[in-house]
């Protein structure tokens, strides 16, 4: 399994900036500052030393898989949503698939209620990073107390010698209704749009790429708006179809997780990394194989009850070529 594609030549002119939810990655100690009493090996779910490792390794095989077919090689960026902590991000390096990969991260603790973040992973011989910070969505309930989400991740460095910025989001989830919780998701794309004007104020021709798990589909208002005031290109619009996506629910797919960037990616010149394809990393080993939920994403859980498998989500990616 590890020679999933075959030999495919390296391709040194391209690379893969990919995103991954990871579904619920928590180590197995308890902590007081998150809510990981779910995550425990004493827990109804179990959660035990083996079973996390378990989940680890084949993170590590998915990840270290994508956009291998366009590229020949692992991917030089990496955003994921659902890590508890940097020691789940330091392990899942040190998984075999991962270990010899070169791969460096970048972590900061969210006030998130569920004690998730996101993070980047990148391989320092493709990415420098030279600046990294977040920024907090901030939201209120009904009753005026706060409402504590994930932040927003902006991480800016020199992909092969050219200077790009990648933001990356997990937006709040739809669990208490669609329209009931849209206003979170706009509110965090309104976020994410005071950041690339501030980028942009620096610098008109600022290369931005826009990673994550948005809980909203291409063609809703928080997306639309994004991509359509900001002059960015949503090559995930196309992808979209029934019997496709990144999260399927009640055997209904949706295409949470996306990537998009500034149009710039499209100017052509000789020494400039430029958009070449963008695709669902949806590979059968990635699926669940049989029964009910055949073709869905292979969970490591549903509900309490232990799967096994990879995450609720697929990949995401996108190529880019000079």
């Amino acid at each position: 399994m590890s020679d999933l594609f075959g030999d495919i030549p390296v391709k040194d002119n391209m690379q893969t900036i990919a995103f991954y939810n990871v579904e619920n990655l928590f180590d197995i100690s308890k902590d007081e500052h998150t809510n990981d009493n779910d995550f425990l090996p004493s827990s109804a779910k179990k959660w035990t030393p083996k079973r996390y490792k378990n989940k680890l390794r084949k993170l590590g095989f998915a990840i270290s898989n994508i956009g291998k077919r366009e590229t020949g090689k692992h991917p030089a960026i990496v955003g994921l949503a659902e890590v508890e902590n940097t020691k789940v991000i330091e392990d899942l390096l040190d998984t075999k698939h991962l270990e010899g990969l070169d791969y460096d991260y970048v972590h900061y603790e969210s006030p998130d209620e569920r004690g998730i973040d996101v993070a980047l992973i990148y391989d320092k011989e493709a990415f420098k990073v030279s600046h990294s910070e977040t920024f907090t969505v901030h939201l209120t309930d009904d009753d005026g107390s706060a409402d504590y989400t994930r932040d927003i991740l902006l991480v800016s460095g020199e992909l092969d010698g050219e200077f790009i910025h990648v933001i990356v989001n997990h937006w709040s989830s739809r669990r208490e209704g669609t329209k009931e919780t849209e206003f979170k998701r706009l509110a965090s794309s309104e976020k994410v749009g005071e950041i690339i004007d501030s980028l942009k104020h620096e610098d008109e021709a600022s290369k931005i790429v826009v990673i994550g798990d948005f809980n909203d589909e291409p063609h809703n208002n928080s997306i639309v708006r994004l991509v359509e005031n900001y002059g960015l290109y949503n090559p995930f619009e196309a992808l979209r179809t029934y019997n496709r996506g990144t999260v399927s629910r009640f055997k209904q797919w949706s295409l949470f997780d996306q990537v998009f960037f500034t149009s710039n990616f499209f100017k052509s010149s000789k020494n400039e990394f430029e958009y070449y394809n963008a695709n669902i990393f949806d590979e059968d080993f990635l699926k669940t194989f049989n029964g009910r939920f055949k073709g869905a994403p292979f969970r490591t859980y549903v509900g309490k009850k232990y799967k096994g498998g990879y995450s609720d989500h697929f990949p995401v990616y996108a190529v880019f070529k000079r």
